[in-house]
């Protein structure tokens, strides 16, 4: 059908002028009614076109258009791709976390493109004006529904679509490649049988031929790796001798570029015609690429993909393959799921990958499939070739798979306690009859009704459910009143840090540690090191398994001081942030050190904010500035430095190293002084000023008296002023270590009275702290002694 005569006012949105088989069957399900959709349909069929078409009625009856991509680098893609949809005068706006958020831009976008987890993170907070537009969605279309069954991020995807549906019930259009099981989704969605499609084997513009092979093992996992690959080369060969393309996957960025270099060394082993070194214009556009290694590599016909190469390279790589100038391409699973970028061979060389927080395990059966399915070219191949090399041992495993399919299960049960526990703190759920209707809305609950020997369904699930409730309550997650249920503090933080709620229960016990640190006459300390061991030990690391070549490392960093508590995986994690907070991670830990400190740093973020709101400030402040040197790797003494607004580890560094060790230290030295520091002369500017955008703080004792007698009481007032930056901080004054006031405060000014005793000790000290939460700036301390006599 005519794209032209279905859409005439959206003919230009479409990359083409018909709509194929597959398509046209679906028109009269999206364009004409008004119930929710599901279609499962093979890979390179056409089912991007669908989500268009959803999103054209949307936007022809005013609506707003949400589009729920699998993987942050796709929301990128749409927004180039949709460009088509800006000039016909739609606005389409990104909303991801590695971008600042519009609130104005995304309340005034026609179609929003968000990750399951950056909706997950806006539902959450739908009632604040920055996410309030999540609620006016009339349309949600999740690509690649299948990943419901991702076991790290289909719980997310599953409860956010539920969430979304409670608070504004759009329209949702669910699209996936091939899945046994499409009954349960339209079921979970209340798509009737008339606007359900699951599109066989015959829809397939190329038709698959994929099977597995096994190989031949060496003597370690380094000579098993060159193995697999020769042994896609050899299935390769083939297709690329008649001028097919092969397309490798492989399991990590850097093995994309070893894999490549080996790659052409074998090319040129075995005289395989490839390469356009004689292609002029080739060899200059390929001259533009700022990677060294795959400058050399596409002149010989051989590419990489990967989510790391700059996004030029990574376009220019995609453009070339379509071409035909690149014939054989190693990239990692990403490219599986993002452009549609088929070959005639497909090859999976790695089924196992190394996750730093999981260890060695299986690539997902999601993404096997996925990428089998870019094997054959629409309008060039007859045939699409896709092969699976893995251990004879799992050779059944994958030949069962290629056979059956995938049945979409659901993550949630794993999973059950956090996200019961943030409806309840998102106030979605208030009673307890409330939870079972929320559980009604989940995929969970629509695949125990399919499968129910295996989820526990009819009176098992419902007491599963009021099991995990109970357990909030004794744990002190939620407040039962009857029927009533509502959040705990403890409920609330949990929810808002996306923590495992063993996690936030250790962080409730590491503030209520800092409660009794700051007693004097208790024998508990707390220190940076015990901050780090509580994060190192959170089960968001549990699964992180340390190599026999890391162990040396680790031992190098920790030595023998080590709480018993934490097994190797632990350790580990210690080690690199230890390391991370001075900037000298041993090489050995730094394959996954990025990846650890990232989550580390979440992790730290959800402690510093438990100590805030349930223990002393000081300690705040504590965790405060451990996050910002394990952030920024810099010395305990010029942390500080990192409070200033454009100062990160780079520029921290170069002022440390000329003996600007604080805010103060730069206000001192002035524009001049920055600029000797090695900063340029905007910059110096800049950090200036926003250096003097800091707090400045003064202790005026007033009339503090000098002596007291014994057995006197005299009351004074001492005033602490702020006369920079506004900022908050916890005030609290001591004598002679004892606790006599305490209180949060914005600071202008603030008064404290402080009680003159005159006791049995033969001089008092008082103290006056002033420290700042969320500031990595050193707590303030001022003293005063009175004597007794």
């Amino acid at each position: 059908m005519a794209v032209a005569e279905v859409l005439p006012d959206f003919a230009d949105a479409f990359p083409f002028e018909e709509f194929n088989r597959m398509q046209s069957e679906t028109l009269p399900a999206l364009l004409n009614r008004d119930d929710n959709v599901v279609v499962s349909a093979p890979t390179a069929s056409g089912k991007t076109a669908l989500a268009e078409l959803a999103i054209c009625k949307t936007l022809a009856e005013d609506g707003t258009a949400l589009f729920l991509a699998p993987l942050r680098a796709l929301t990128n893609e749409k927004e180039s791709e949709w460009e088509r949809f800006e000039d016909l005068g739609y606005s389409v706006y990104v909303v991801t976390g590695e971008r600042d958020l519009n609130p104005r831009r995304a309340e005034r976008a026609d179609i929003l493109v968000m990750t399951p987890e950056k909706a997950d993170s806006a539902t959450r907070k739908h009632e604040t004006s920055r996410y309030s537009f999540i609620t006016d969605v009339d349309c949600c279309v999740i690509d690649e529904v299948h990943l419901l069954d991702s076991d790290r991020r289909g719980a997310v995807l599953e409860v956010t679509v539920s969430r979304l549906r409670r608070l504004c019930d759009p329209r949702v259009v669910a699209l996936s490649a091939t899945m046994p099981n499409i009954d349960d989704v339209a079921a979970w969605l209340d798509a009737p049988e008339e606007t359900t499609f699951a599109f066989g084997e015959e829809y397939r513009p190329v038709p698959l031929n994929a099977d597995v092979k096994t190989y031949s093992h060496g003597e370690n996992a380094f000579a098993d790796k060159y193995r697999r690959l020769y042994r896609a080369l050899d299935l390769a060969e083939p297709h690329i001798r008649e001028e097919g393309q092969a397309l490798v996957f492989v399991s990590s960025r850097q093995d994309t570029v070893q894999a490549a270099k080996k790659a052409r060394d074998e090319i040129t082993e075995r005289d395989i015609p490839m390469g356009a070194r004689g292609d002029y214009d080739f060899h200059n556009d390929a001259a533009d690429l700022s990677n060294d290694t795959l400058r050399q590599s596409v002149l010989d016909g051989v590419g990489f993909h990967h989510a790391g190469l700059a996004r030029e390279d990574k376009n220019k790589v995609e453009q070339w393959f379509k071409e035909g100038k690149i014939q054989l391409l190693f990239s990692t699973s990403t490219l599986a799921w993002g452009v549609n970028l088929p070959a005639r061979c497909v090859v999976i060389r790695d089924t196992k990958l190394h996750d730093p927080l999981e260890g060695e395990v299986d690539m997902s059966p999601l993404d096997v499939l996925q990428m089998l399915g870019r094997a054959g070219r629409p309008g060039y191949d007859d045939m699409g070739y896709a092969w699976v090399v893995c251990d004879r041992s799992d050779a059944d495993k994958y030949r069962r798979l290629l056979r059956d399919g995938k049945e979409i299960e659901s993550r949630l049960a794993a999973e059950l306690d956090a996200h019961l526990n943030a409806e309840i703190a998102l106030g979605t759920i208030d009673d307890v009859d409330d939870v079972m209707d929320w559980l009604a809305t989940t995929f969970y609950y629509a695949r125990s009704q399919s499968a129910p020997d295996e989820y526990d369904a009819g009176n098992d699930l419902r007491q599963r459910v009021s099991d995990t409730l109970s357990a909030l309550v004794d744990e002190g997650f939620v407040e039962q009143d009857g029927l009533n249920v509502e959040p705990t503090r403890l409920g609330q933080l949990a929810s808002k840090f996306y923590l495992r709620l063993s996690t936030a229960r250790r962080f409730a016990d590491i503030a209520e540690r800092c409660q009794d640190a700051a007693d004097p006459d208790s024998a508990v300390s707390v220190d940076a090191d015990d901050l780090l061991t509580a994060v190192a030990g959170a089960t968001e690391f549990d699964s992180v398994s340390a190599r026999s070549d890391e162990e040396d490392a680790v031992h190098a960093v920790l030595g023998d001081s080590v709480d018993d508590s934490l097994d190797a995986g632990q350790r580990k994690v210690l080690a690199i942030l230890r390391s991370g907070m001075t900037g000298t991670t041993p090489t050995e830990l730094k394959s996954d050190a990025w990846v650890i400190r990232q989550n580390a740093l979440r992790l730290l973020a959800a402690m510093r904010e438990f100590v805030d709101t349930l223990g002393p400030a000081r300690y705040a402040n504590l965790a405060c500035r451990v996050e910002a040197r394990v952030e920024h790797g810099i010395s305990a003494d010029a942390v500080g430095l990192t409070a200033i607004d454009g100062v990160g580890s780079g520029r921290a560094g170069k002022l440390a190293a000329a003996g600007l060790t604080s805010p103060a230290d730069v206000v001192e030295a002035g524009e001049d002084g920055l600029v000797r520091a090695g900063l340029s002369d905007g910059v110096a500017e800049q950090v200036l000023a926003n250096a003097r955008d800091l707090p400045v703080i003064s202790v005026d004792w007033g009339d503090f008296p000098e002596t007291i007698a014994p057995g006197d009481n005299d009351m004074r007032e001492v005033t602490v002023e702020n006369t920079g930056g506004s900022a908050r901080a916890g005030l609290r004054v001591t004598v002679n270590d004892r606790e006599m006031t305490a209180k949060p405060s914005y600071l202008g000014e603030a008064t404290l009275p402080v009680a003159v005793f005159g006791a049995d000790a033969d001089e008092l000290t008082f103290t006056v702290e002033v420290a700042f939460p969320t500031l990595p700036l050193p707590t303030i301390t001022e003293t005063r002694s009175v004597l007794v006599r």
